[in-house]
């Protein structure tokens, strides 16, 4: 069965469609809230909060076109609900676009974890907490997901051009950070150069 046929059926109460449609984008989900939530408890709870959102956006989407867009747009707004709810900050959470998540804490069992013994890796994370939200979503996109521009931007629905702008800054704001926060020049060029390898081993770490 088609993605929205499954999600039709899993509305009109047949269990085993929502599941198999969890089991098909599972890993893209955890993956898009394991690079930016610490706690996998949360991971998971926003996982099945997404999912539901899904039953619930069903009828305001019939005509959205491509089912994995269309879950990447309920995951957004489930991620930002999250923030605006669990931060520990002074001021409310306004503007998604320019979260940055840097503040969270490391959970022994987090994205940081699984690379902590490897100086590169900690330089990276670091660094990609440091990004407005909305740049790290298209990184990983790319890096983790093997998607290009154009791809990208009929994911998330926004113009080719917006996408690989993001992209491009993402990426030369990623290679700045990296660079102040490195301990020599040479650590900064490495770890820049081996972002692919660093992305694909967390990727193998995590369900596909």
């Amino acid at each position: 069965m088609e993605d929205w046929e499954l999600l039709e059926a899993w509305r009109d109460g047949h269990v085993p469609s929502g599941q198999i449609l969890l089991k098909r984008y599972l890993g893209l989900l955890t993956r898009f809230f394991q690079n930016r939530v610490s706690n996998p408890d949360d991971v998971a709870e926003l996982v099945s909060e997404t999912m539901l959102a899904c039953t619930r956006a069903r009828e305001r989407m019939r005509d959205s076109g491509a089912f994995r867009s269309f879950l990447i747009s309920c995951a957004m707004n489930t991620l930002r609900l999250y923030f605006r709810t669990k931060a520990k900050r002074s001021r409310e959470v306004d503007d998604f676009a320019n979260t940055c998540v840097g503040e969270q804490v490391d959970h022994p069992r987090s994205v940081t974890s699984m690379i902590a013994i490897q100086q590169e890796g900690r330089l990276l994370v670091r660094a990609l907490r440091q990004l407005p939200l909305d740049q790290q979503i298209v990184l990983e996109l790319h890096y983790f997901e093997n998607l290009n521009g154009t791809e990208i931007a009929q994911l998330l629905g926004t113009p080719k051009q917006t996408a690989y702008t993001r992209l491009k800054r993402g990426t030369d704001k990623l290679r700045a950070l990296v660079t102040a926060q490195a301990e020599s020049p040479e650590l900064a060029a490495s770890t820049m150069m081996g972002l692919r390898t660093w992305a694909a081993q967390v990727r193998d770490e995590l369900p596909d």
